[in-house]
């Protein structure tokens, strides 16, 4: 099998049974993709360039460890016949009449969640519109919770700091696997009574998006029947919330204030 730099992570699973053995030496963050939820929800949508940004290591160190198990490496940056001919023709048919582009950087450089500016311009473009985000990484878990809204995604990472996500609205917004913000759930107090002593602790304030759902998932994995996850967290993460749903557990929040929120999730 060839691969490049824009070769899926997933790919190379599948291909070979050692790939994942392999990828974990080469730095201990990818340890998380023995995990299978994590593996499912990152390995699809993370390209090999991706993956050494997210590593801090280098495409070579991929290539390194791959190329012993029989894949055959294609080192030429410039693989645009391969990328090209995945490309979906709404991407290659964009203009500035069925294209809004929205760069969500500055939003990230100060610290907030530019999910609301995006799922509010996503609402006002036409159907078979097209918005483009420009950011710093693939968002994958946005992409998870649009595609089960009908909008179709194609993303493209142009450089180490830029990457472009299209994204197809098909159909009109379906309003599933939403939620509706409350300061405190009603049964917050009992259910902190019920597990104050079987509960794990995170915080997650600090850390750079998509680290906070990443970190979330990884320790729900820890989580049984009789115990819970407490989350420090600086909004409602909306990304996580058909994760959480999907893997059948429940969630509860208070909001302690415009810039921290405390979860609770169970089984």
């Amino acid at each position: 099998m060839v691969i490049n730099s824009k070769t899926k992570i997933s790919v190379i699973l599948k291909h070979h049974p050692d790939a994942l053995d392999a990828i974990v030496q080469i730095s201990p963050t990818f340890e998380k993709l023995r995990n299978p939820f994590l593996r499912k929800i990152m390995a699809g949508r993370t390209s090999i360039e991706a993956a050494s940004k997210i590593g801090k290591c280098s495409i070579e160190d991929f290539f390194n460890e791959l190329e012993p198990l029989g894949f055959e490496i294609e080192r030429n940056k410039m693989t645009a016949v391969n990328v090209k001919s995945k490309v979906p023709d709404f991407v290659l048919n964009a203009t500035e009449k069925n294209c809004v582009t929205l760069d969500v950087r500055p939003i990230l450089t100060s610290g907030d969640d530019p999910l609301a500016i995006i799922m509010s311009h996503i609402k006002q473009i036409e159907i078979n519109h097209i918005l483009k985000i420009i950011n710093t990484f693939e968002p994958t878990p946005l992409i998870k919770l649009l595609e089960k809204k009908g909008v179709e995604s194609y993303t493209n990472q142009l450089d180490e700091n830029t990457t472009e996500t299209y994204l197809l609205k098909k159909t009109g917004l379906s309003e599933s696997n939403t939620i509706t913000p409350t300061k405190k759930s009603n049964d917050w107090d009992i259910l902190m009574a019920k597990y104050e002593s079987n509960m794990h602790c995170i915080d997650v304030r600090n850390l750079e998006m998509p680290q906070p759902m990443i970190q979330i998932l990884e320790s729900l994995e820890n989580i049984k029947d009789d115990s819970a996850l407490f989350v420090y967290h600086k909004r409602i993460p909306v990304y996580l919330i058909p994760e959480l749903l999907e893997k059948k557990l429940s969630y509860r929040t208070n909001e302690i204030s415009t810039n921290e929120v405390h979860l609770i999730i169970f089984k």
